[in-house]
């Protein structure tokens, strides 16, 4: 039975942030990052792809209100971005990776599922928002922003600026995890949980509504690959390793943690909240469910014996 990966790919994988966001960029992007998936295809693995939408959802957003200042077009939540985000961007990977594929003589059917995820309305995440999403401002046009809106910004930790953050609340159940593990499992590469997913919670008891939220998509992605029994979880970023002291004199790889090490560093605020913190959370989470081993590194190393960090129990 071939082994089965759960591959979270960021936002920037079809966007990044000195791009403009063309179609000609994400596809391009995308096409690059669907060429490193063949190290695990050709190793045998099936393959569940879930990716970010923090750059996408953000343009949406931008491109929602203007519709709306200047044509009066009806004025669309959160919920329903993400669900366009999942849409798009589940469209461009599949076409992208297909292409791939066909280059490479290889053939297996490419299924993109809208995936909505349950959240608690109580979540503190709500009145802490922490989830960055869409382009970078500088700190006089985000407090403009703020004062026209109520938006609420944070700071970039890499220094690139200021972006919007939004509530992120934890995913409780994944939607159409059977399904989506039976396809996998069969040899079929799924693209799933978006973005997160489209956050959903009970208004009332057997009635499902949309709230406005972004859920990590690593936290969401971490559940899915416990729920279908991954055998390795991959979370790829913009960096090839973790590091600690980031950013400064003293920073350094890690080639790998343990569980507890990784919880260490966390409460020691090594990692930035609505960066590094939540892959780590991410990768706990996965080891500690499964027991196996979870993976965090850049899309050039993915497959590669020693490449990223790696997280496991021990």
């Amino acid at each position: 039975m071939n082994k089965l990966a759960v591959v979270a790919l960021g936002g920037n994988a079809l966007l990044r942030s000195d791009q403009k966001g063309t179609i000609d960029d994400q596809e391009m992007n995308a096409y690059y990052t669907s060429e490193r998936l063949l190290t695990l295809i050709r190793a045998d693995y099936n393959i569940v792809v879930t990716h970010g939408n923090g750059p996408q959802v953000g343009n949406i957003l931008l491109a929602n209100t203007a519709g709306h200042k200047t044509y009066g077009l009806p004025d669309m939540p959160l919920d329903v971005a993400v669900a366009y985000s999942q849409g798009f961007i589940g469209y461009i990977i599949e076409q992208q990776l297909r292409n791939v594929m066909i280059a490479n003589d290889l053939d297996r059917d490419i299924i993109s599922i809208i995936t909505q995820v349950l959240v608690d309305k109580s979540d503190p995440a709500f009145d802490n928002p922490s989830k960055p999403v869409g382009p970078f401002y500088s700190l006089e046009d985000s407090e403009k922003i703020t004062a026209e809106t109520g938006a609420k910004f944070a700071a970039d930790p890499r220094g690139r600026g200021y972006r919007k953050v939004v509530a992120s609340p934890k995913p409780l159940v994944i939607s159409n995890q059977k399904s989506i593990e039976t396809l996998a499992r069969a040899g079929q590469i799924v693209i799933a949980v978006g973005g997160g997913g489209i956050p959903q919670f009970y208004v009332e008891q057997n009635k499902l509504q949309g709230i406005d939220a972004v859920i990590d998509k690593d936290l969401a992605s971490s559940l899915l690959a416990v729920q279908i029994r991954a055998d390795k979880f991959f979370i790829l970023t913009d960096v090839p390793k973790v590091c600690i002291n980031y950013n400064t004199p003293q920073e350094k790889a890690i080639d790998r943690m343990t569980i507890s090490e990784a919880k260490r560093y966390l409460e020691q605020g090594q990692f930035a909240e609505g960066s590094m913190a939540p892959k780590v959370r991410a990768a706990i989470s996965f080891v500690e469910g499964t027991g196996k081993e979870a993976i965090i590194t850049n899309a050039e190393k993915l497959g590669i014996s020693n490449g990223g960090t790696r997280v496991a129990i021990i």
